[in-house]
């Protein structure tokens, strides 16, 4: 199986525009953290966030590019030409574009200019037939949170496997996954791979309000966010872009590259438990961390450094400390941990910004410290890389260089691991694979779940095809008489209440609905029985 290899690093973050700036803004511990000025948030329970000080002329974009491409866009464009630069790598995507990829996540797409134009087309929300006639031509961009992957291949010439990844805040970490896994298997030699996010608008914000996850400290916002500190009271919603060029490893070797870590290891696990609530006994996180050990063939001693997801939130700094010692055992309390969101806030799907960190951390030998830790929580007792006081340099607590680097992400917790390249930036020989490891392995399909416009479940789909029965018809959901085109394929019959059980209708939109009568068919098809798997920590 091929190996991985990050060649090239590119950043817009809070604080800073561009990798030199954001390395220097985390060693020195400076926070980015400030009272919103994008929009005017006074009657936020929360008023505070991480911005990025970015103008789009600045960076070459003019007029007819800021109408087109939202804020999301525009950082993701940035941070890939810096990352591609930064690699040296812009030549052989032009020769060899088919062996070239771009994976990139989000979380919520391109909610900032989505949210605009639905105020506009809707006049502020008053009416429910939208005037399609005033919509901006980009209005399908925005609509689709894929338009980010595609910008970004189309802007590096990138005509090999494009995709985007959405889940959640792992959104850009799944996304680096999705794209070594593209060259480990061998449909690319290069993928341009990360994550980005603007979501400091005012219905994210309500959004995180009324989960009361964000931190209200507005009267001193440059310390609002405090990981693992006991004072915390949640998270600070930031934004930005981290893009990383994946590099097969004999392809940058042949062409003399420099590799800031090799990419060892991805695993990701769920707790099928609630979309931010997590599990009591970390058992998933914890199930995570040790599969990347396993992948990438390391101990836990030979973990240096821990870039933590530390978004400080009392729950979840619990939740993340109780993982790592119950994954990493004696050497939980060795490793120096950090959080970088206590400098540059959370920023949901670009969550490629903790792992652009730690390959910077291997670059540099120098763990970037957590800040705002003045008052230790009891309950997080493992080494936090505090700022020292009165001195804004890091304090690790360990002599060693960060010679190989964790990251973890809840809820659905991936973990990744990279290994540090040696002297002259070669990763060197792959450590033996342990005897009785599992090669590759054969995947089946087992069940089919269908809910179609021609057919609700799969035989009466299939029936459907078999006689060229569409399904299409005029659209009944809502009042589609100012529209040109007032067809479509609704499901017919399909009655909410009839298929979801009543405690999941108020947290699930019909989409989802949807997704859940057709996973409950291909299940039952497969026979497979959720109540039959077994359970985290189970033999």
């Amino acid at each position: 199986m091929n190996r991985v290899v990050i060649t090239g690093i590119g950043v817009v973050a809070p604080g800073a525009v561009g990798t030199a700036g954001f390395w220097d803004l985390l060693t020195v511990g400076r926070t980015a953290t400030r009272r919103v000025t994008l929009f005017d948030a006074c009657g936020y329970r929360s008023r505070v966030a991480a911005e990025v000080d970015f103008t789009p002329a600045a960076h070459g974009f003019d007029l007819a590019d800021t109408e087109r491409l939202d804020r999301a866009a525009q950082f993701a464009l940035v941070a890939a030409r810096e990352a591609v630069a930064d690699s040296g790598v812009a030549d052989r995507i032009g020769r060899n574009p088919l062996r070239t990829g771009v994976s990139l996540g989000s979380a919520i797409g391109c909610t900032t200019s989505l949210a605009t134009q639905y105020a506009i087309l809707s006049d502020c929300g008053t009416t429910w037939t939208l005037d399609h006639t005033e919509a901006a031509e980009s209005l399908y961009d925005y609509f689709v949170p894929s338009s980010l992957a595609a910008t970004v291949a189309r802007d590096r010439g990138a005509q090999g496997p494009v995709a985007l990844v959405s889940s959640g805040c792992t959104s850009g970490l799944d996304a680096v996954g999705h794209g070594a896994d593209l060259i480990r298997e061998g449909s690319a030699d290069i993928v341009v791979a990360g994550g980005t996010e603007a979501p400091i608008v005012p219905i994210a914000m309500a959004c995180f309000d009324r989960l009361r996850l964000t931190s209200s400290r507005n009267d001193d916002p440059a310390t609002a966010s405090r990981p693992f500190d006991r004072t915390r009271d949640g998270f600070v919603l930031g934004e930005g872009a981290a893009v990383l060029v994946l590099e097969e490893l004999e392809h940058a070797r042949r062409r003399g590259a420099r590799p800031y870590a090799e990419l060892s290891a991805v695993t990701a696990h769920s707790s099928a438990h609630h979309m931010t609530g997590l599990r009591p006994g970390a058992l998933e996180m914890a199930d995570a961390i040790r599969a990347a050990l396993d992948q990438a063939r390391l101990n836990p001693a030979d973990v240096d450094y821990i870039s933590a997801h530390g978004a400080g939130t009392r729950h979840n700094d619990r939740h993340e400390t109780h993982a790592l010692k119950e994954s990493l055992g004696g050497s939980a309390h060795r490793v120096p941990v950090s959080s970088i969101k206590s400098m540059i806030g959370h920023a949901l799907g670009a969550a490629a910004l903790d792992l652009a960190a730690s390959a910077l951390a291997i670059r540099h030998d120098t763990v970037p410290p957590t800040a705002n830790l003045h008052e230790p929580d009891p309950t997080c007792d493992l080494d936090y890389t505090p700022c020292s006081p009165g001195n804004s340099a890091p304090a690790p607590s360990s002599p060693s260089p960060a010679a190989s680097a964790a990251s973890t992400r809840p809820p659905s917790s991936p973990g990744h691991s990279s290994r540090r390249p040696h002297d002259q930036g070669d990763p060197g020989p792959e450590p033996a694979r342990p005897a009785g490891a599992q090669g590759p392995r054969q995947t089946l399909v087992t069940g089919i779940g269908v809910a179609a416009p021609n057919g609700l479940g799969t035989r009466a789909w299939w029936d459907a095809v078999l006689c060229g029965r569409t399904g299409l018809g005029p659209i009944t959901r809502f009042d589609a008489s100012g529209y040109p085109v007032r067809i479509a394929g609704e499901i017919p019959g399909f009655v909410d209440e009839d298929h979801i059980p009543s405690r999941l209708l108020p947290s699930t939109d019909r989409g989802t609905r949807i997704a859940l009568v057709a996973a409950e068919e291909a299940l039952r098809d497969a026979n497979v029985s959720p109540a039959d798997l077994p359970a985290y920590g189970a033999a």
